[in-house]
C-alpha cells in the first residue's frame, strides 16, 4: 500500500493543497498563501469534497489573520470577518464549510490581543484538519460493519482521501473494508460533469491496488438489475437532521432510486459535522455551476453551438430511499438523526 494522501496541510504561513483539476494525469501541489487565493481554490475545485472545503475554509481564515501586518485585534477581527463573507460566498450548498467558519470565529471572540487571535485561529484551523483524519478512520470502522465478504459496491463521485484531509468517508468504508480482508470489487460511476469519479475515485483505489471498474452514470441501474452491484455507498455534502435528506453530488438521487427498486442497501457516509441541524430542506441553496462544464469536456466542445444547458452541482435524495447512514458516532436511520441535536 502506497503512503497515505494528505489533501491539505499548513506549512511556513501558507497552505499546500493538492491541485485536483489535475489528476488523474498529474500530482501537483499548489501553494495557497491568502484568503483571496484559497476562495479561488475553492471556487475553482483545485480544492473539493465537502470535508475538505471546510479545513480550507478555516485555514483560509488563518492565512487571514497570520500574514495580516498589523497586531491590532480590532482590525484583525475585521480583516477576519471580510475572509469569512468571501470563502462563504464561494460554494453555498455544503454545510462543513459554513461549520468550520463558525468554528473558527467561536474561538477569538474572547481573545484580548490581536497575537492570541492570530494563535487561536491558526492552532483551531490545525485541530480541525488532524481531527479530519481521525473522524475518517472512525467512519471506515464504523461502516465496515455493513460491508460483507464478497461485496460489489458502486461509489459515486469522490468521498475519499481527497474529498477530505486523509483517508476519505465513503472511501473510508471501502479502505477498512478491504485493510480486513473483505474480497470487494468496486464500481465507480464516472460523475459527468466534472468526471470526479473517473479522475479522482479510479486513482485513489488503484493506488491502494482496491479492485476497481469504470462505469458510465447510466450503467448503474443495469448493473444493479442484472445482480452486480450488490451494495451503493456514497458521501454527503450536507444531511439535513429534522427530514433525513441526503444533498450529495448530482446523480446520487439516480443512483438511490435504482437501489431502492433493486433492494440494493444504499449507505451514506458523512462527518457528523456535515448533519445540518438548523435548516430544514428548503432552505438549502443547489449550487448551480457554469454550464460549459456540461457543454464541454475538457477543452472539447460536445454540443452544438448555441443550445442551452442546465448544470446544478448536487441533488437531493429522500430519506426512504437511504438504508443507513455512518458517521464517527455511530450508524443511523435517516429518522433517527433529528433526536441527536443534543
Amino acid at each position: 500500500m502506497m503512503r497515505e494522501l494528505r489533501t491539505i496541510w499548513w506549512d511556513k504561513n501558507g497552505v499546500v493543497i493538492i491541485d485536483q483539476r489535475l489528476l488523474p494525469h498529474k500530482l501537483k501541489y499548489l501553494k495557497i498563501r491568502s484568503y483571496k487565493e484559497m476562495a479561488k481554490a475553492i471556487k475553482d475545485m483545485a480544492i473539493r469534497g465537502a470535508p475538505a472545503i471546510g479545513v480550507a475554509a478555516a485555514m483560509g481564515l488563518a492565512l487571514a489573520v497570520v500574514n495580516a501586518k498589523t497586531n491590532n485585534r480590532e482590525l484583525l477581527m475585521k480583516r477576519l470577518e471580510k475572509a469569512a463573507e468571501t470563502i462563504k460566498s464561494t460554494r453555498p450548498t455544503a454545510v462543513n464549510l459554513f461549520w468550520a467558519i463558525d468554528r473558527i470565529m467561536s474561538v477569538v471572540r474572547e481573545t484580548q490581543s490581536g497575537e492570541e487571535l492570530r494563535e487561536k485561529v491558526l492552532m483551531e484551523a490545525i485541530r480541525i484538519a488532524d481531527e479530519d483524519v481521525e473522524v475518517n478512520r472512525k467512519i471506515g470502522e464504523n461502516g465496515s460493519k455493513l460491508i460483507d465478504d464478497g461485496d460489489r459496491i458502486l461509489t459515486h463521485c469522490n468521498a475519499g482521501a481527497l474529498a477530505t484531509v486523509g483517508y476519505g468517508t465513503a472511501l473510508g468504508i471501502i479502505r477498512t473494508a478491504y485493510s480486513q480482508g473483505k474480497k470487494i470489487q468496486i464500481y465507480a460511476s464516472e460523475t459527468r460533469p466534472r468526471l470526479q469519479g473517473a479522475k479522482l475515485t479510479t486513482w485513489e483505489l488503484t493506488r491502494e491496488g482496491i479492485p476497481v471498474r469504470l462505469i458510465t452514470d447510466n450503467m448503474a441501474s443495469f448493473l444493479m438489475q442484472r445482480g452486480e452491484i450488490t451494495k451503493v455507498i456514497v458521501g454527503a455534502d450536507r444531511i439535513i437532521a429534522k427530514t433525513g435528506h441526503v444533498i450529495n453530488k448530482i446523480g446520487t438521487l439516480t443512483h438511490a432510486i435504482s437501489a431502492k427498486y433493486y433492494n440494493v442497501p444504499f449507505i451514506v457516509a458523512a462527518p457528523f459535522s456535515s448533519i445540518d441541524f438548523e435548516h430544514s430542506i428548503e432552505e438549502v441553496v443547489i449550487e448551480e455551476r457554469d454550464v460549459r462544464e456540461v457543454l464541454y469536456i475538457g477543452n472539447v466542445r460536445i454540443a452544438p453551438k448555441n443550445i442551452e444547458a442546465v448544470n446544478p452541482a448536487f441533488d437531493i435524495t429522500p430519506p426512504d430511499l437511504v438504508s443507513y447512514i455512518v458517521t464517527e458516532k455511530g450508524i443511523y436511520k435517516p429518522d433517527e438523526l433529528k433526536h441527536l441535536a443534543k
